[in-house]
């Protein structure tokens, strides 16, 4: 074991605060970008979750959001001149007004929601992976819809009560959990009940495709080849790399920018500050031993290279620290139905910035060494 990590071990109450310094920086990056991450991936569930292996957007689209114009409905034929595509169907999203009916002693709500048409047949390319038989068999009745656990507060309705879309009436059939949304609550109904509530278009133009493939490993390589054979009508995207994008989208919007670039420099000057300090009075408070290191012929480089140590490893246990700490963070979230989303391109950039934060931090230190002279063991 070295003597640095020994330190830091055997006198960890004096480097305790450069630890806590440096997590709470982290965690104040990691949460606010966790809570967009995660208000990207609440607008992308339904995706994120399909069996579908490849996502059709317009061509000029880079990302989900702001694809408001749509693509011809002539795209679906097209793609299904690929030998490899099993199944194509638009995505199929809309907006209704929602009103519950109160019951005694209950308060009226009206919300707007994000309404989803699914196919309630097992396999169903529309249909979320995770959504259960029973669930399925519920979306088969006229007039069922399904709500997010969530969301029942927000809506005021309980599984087996009714509510009103667009002043039609709605039973609440299943309760589904995962899909939380900070604004606009998710509400799932079948192909079926969507006509029977005018939600379903069947213009000339559609939203997203959604495609299945015979190989879900070749994903990427079937988006390839969809965008030759498209020939520019349209972008064929793996699901897991239009998920990425999303997600990056998200963080090129002008006031999150500004909201997350805030919350760095507060961070890192915080770290910064209080990292060097600690180490600053950890380092005099030892003054004596390192000037016992120099007298027994220890060089000022070596003594360097120890406090260099040192702060990386505070800076470990910082890192160690934000993870259990975001993880809290996380759970606490999820539990409240507030959607939050880690990703490694904003993780590894952030654990990057909290170790140079230390190695910082120890760079300012080592003139204290400067104060290490075998005479003063002398008075």
């Amino acid at each position: 074991m070295s003597l640095a990590l020994s330190t830091l071990i055997y006198e960890w109450r004096r480097y305790l605060a450069a630890v806590v310094a440096l997590a709470v920086a982290g965690l104040l990056v990691l949460a606010m970008t966790g809570m967009f991450m995660g208000m990207s991936k609440s607008f992308t569930a339904t995706i994120d979750r399909s069996p579908a292996q490849v996502m059709i957007l317009p061509p000029e689209a880079d990302s989900l959001f702001g694809n408001n114009s749509g693509q011809p409905r002539r795209n679906i034929p097209e793609v299904y001149e690929h030998p490899d595509v099993l199944e194509v169907q638009p995505l199929n999203e809309n907006w209704a007004f929602w009103s519950n009916f109160p019951k005694e002693g209950q308060t009226a709500k009206g919300n707007g929601v994000q309404v989803v048409v699914v196919d309630p047949v097992k396999g169903a390319v529309t249909l979320p992976n995770d959504f259960g038989d029973d669930i399925v068999q519920a979306l088969q009745e006229p007039y069922a819809v399904v709500v997010d656990r969530s969301s029942l507060a927000k809506l005021g309705v309980q599984a087996g009560d009714k509510a009103k879309m667009n002043g039609i009436t709605v039973w609440v059939r299943a309760i589904t959990a995962g899909y939380p949304s900070m604004f606009n609550s998710m509400v799932f109904l079948s192909r079926q009940t969507a006509k029977l509530l005018f939600h379903v278009d069947d213009g000339p133009r559609v939203g997203p495709l959604l495609v299945k493939i015979k190989d879900p490993s070749r994903a990427r390589q079937v988006a390839a080849e969809l965008n030759v054979l498209g020939k520019g009508q349209f972008k064929a995207w793996s699901r897991e790399d239009l998920s990425e994008v999303n997600q990056r989208s998200m963080l090129k919007e002008g006031g999150i920018v500004v909201m997350i670039g805030f919350a760095v420099v507060v961070g890192a000057f915080i770290g910064i500050v209080i990292t060097w300090q600690t180490l600053q009075g950890a380092l005099l408070a030892n003054i004596k031993e390192f000037a016992s290191l120099r007298a027994l012929g220890v060089s000022m480089g070596s003594l360097r290279l120890i406090v260099m140590e040192l702060s990386l490893w505070v800076g470990l246990a910082g890192l160690a620290l934000t993870a259990v700490l975001t993880g809290i963070v996380g759970v606490l979230a999820r539990a409240s139905g507030v959607p939050m989303d880690f990703p490694l391109f904003v993780d590894i950039p952030v654990a990057v910035t909290l170790l140079l934060i230390a190695a910082l931090s120890g760079v300012l230190s080592l003139g204290i060494l400067k104060k290490s002279q075998p005479a003063d063991l002398l008075r």
